[in-house]
């Protein structure tokens, strides 16, 4: 059912339209429309908004009233179109058919391109979004686009080890893992939920096969190595993380095979030693190595935040890559931010054109970022 929000951005000639009338993202326009458990202001338009928005119309001369902001009435009747359509559908029907023209020349621009998609956090938790996600992902196919899926489960498998009763800890934002644990990292991973992706991408009406680092030699990795500093000794110490590891190489040639099909990898981050050793690998790092070599033109990034903001919270829309380390430096960019930061930076630095650290707590985010002027995240490039 059309909400108000639909209904008036609609009439504004669509979400672009709207963001430029008010200085906003198109991001937040976007959120108007989406139910409150996603973010969204549940189909209402913010107070804020109201007044300028009307002033807006009015300069335009498009009938735009205070009443119009209230109305909860399914669809006015009396004001019908050609075959007895609603003028407010006519609208909506419209502004999906300008948002679909707006889109082709990206679709040119990216046909037989490579996206690398890190898919993780609340999208892959939520089924409506991760059913959203699946749709969109054979979208990209379907116009030519070659989309690669790289997924976490951090969640998943900390229930599992919870069911099990075996006890986790974390240091640095990584799980140790020893043997016992390992074995049920690549089961949640290269099992459940890669095929719960495979499947959800199938039924979409892709094709879709999954892979773990094991596969066709895809991730060779190696023991990752961290150092902690003693704050009171000023004393450095070698973490042992176990089981934790992070890619020595990637070999591409299973992807590029692929890459001339109709098949769309799904890759738990899971890699393996050259002395047979499993290894559990953070899926951002396991992305950007990937996007690096198959040379990608995008990262992106799925995250819980909007992307990289200032320290007054507003929204980056872009950053070079010396912005980024200036950032990070001074501290804006801080805590669980700093590692996916440092992802682009270096898949950017290794040849791939820009990275992209986008919301996917809204629903279609991979398609508004890559088929509107815009987009929704904070892109990451070499200038």
């Amino acid at each position: 059912m059309s909400t108000v929000a639909d209904r008036i951005i609609a009439l504004c000639g669509g979400p672009q339209t709207v963001s430029e009338w008010l200085g906003i993202s198109p991001t937040s326009v976007y959120r108007w429309t989406y139910p409150k458990v996603n973010g969204g202001t549940g189909g209402h338009i913010p107070q804020k908004h109201i007044e300028p928005l009307l002033k807006a119309a009015e300069r335009r001369s498009i009938p735009l009233t205070l009443q119009d902001f209230f109305d909860e009435s399914p669809l006015p009747s009396g004001n019908k179109g050609r075959n007895g359509v609603s003028s407010h559908i006519h609208d909506a029907w419209l502004a999906k058919a300008r948002t679909l023209s707006q889109a082709l020349p990206y679709m040119r621009n990216y046909g037989g391109k490579t996206f690398v998609i890190k898919f993780g956090g609340h999208a892959m938790g939520n089924a409506d979004l991760a059913n959203l996600f699946a749709r969109d992902i054979v979208m990209l196919k379907q116009v030519g686009i070659n989309p690669i899926v790289v997924h976490g489960g951090g969640p998943q498998v900390s229930s599992m080890l919870e069911r099990l009763k075996i006890k986790s800890s974390f240091v640095g934002g990584l799980r140790v893992t020893d043997k016992e644990t390992v074995e049920i990292v690549e089961m949640v991973l290269s099992g459940s939920i890669n095929k719960e992706i495979v499947w959800a991408i199938q039924s979409a009406g892709g094709n879709a096969v999954g892979l773990s680092g094991k596969d066709g030699c895809l991730i060779m990795a190696k023991k990752l190595a961290r150092r902690k500093r003693d704050e009171d000794s000023d004393i450095e110490s070698i973490l042992d993380l176990g089981f934790v590891g992070e890619p020595a190489s990637v070999n591409p040639h299973i992807l590029e095979t692929l890459k001339e099909s109709d098949i769309i990898p799904v890759i738990a981050p899971i890699g393996v030693c050259q002395d047979d050793t499993t290894y559990n690998i953070n899926a951002d790092t396991v992305a950007g190595s990937v996007a690096e070599a198959m040379t990608a033109k995008r990262l992106l990034m799925l995250t819980n935040v909007d992307g990289i903001k200032d320290k007054s919270g507003k929204l980056i829309p872009e950053l070079s890559i010396e912005q980024a380390k200036e950032l990070i430096a001074d501290g804006t960019i801080h805590g669980g931010m700093i590692p996916k930061v440092e992802t682009c930076i270096l898949a950017v630095q290794g040849g791939v054109e820009a990275a992209v650290i986008i919301d996917g707590r809204i629903p279609h985010s991979l398609l508004l970022e890559i088929f509107t002027e815009h987009g929704v995240g904070t892109l990451v490039c070499r200038a």
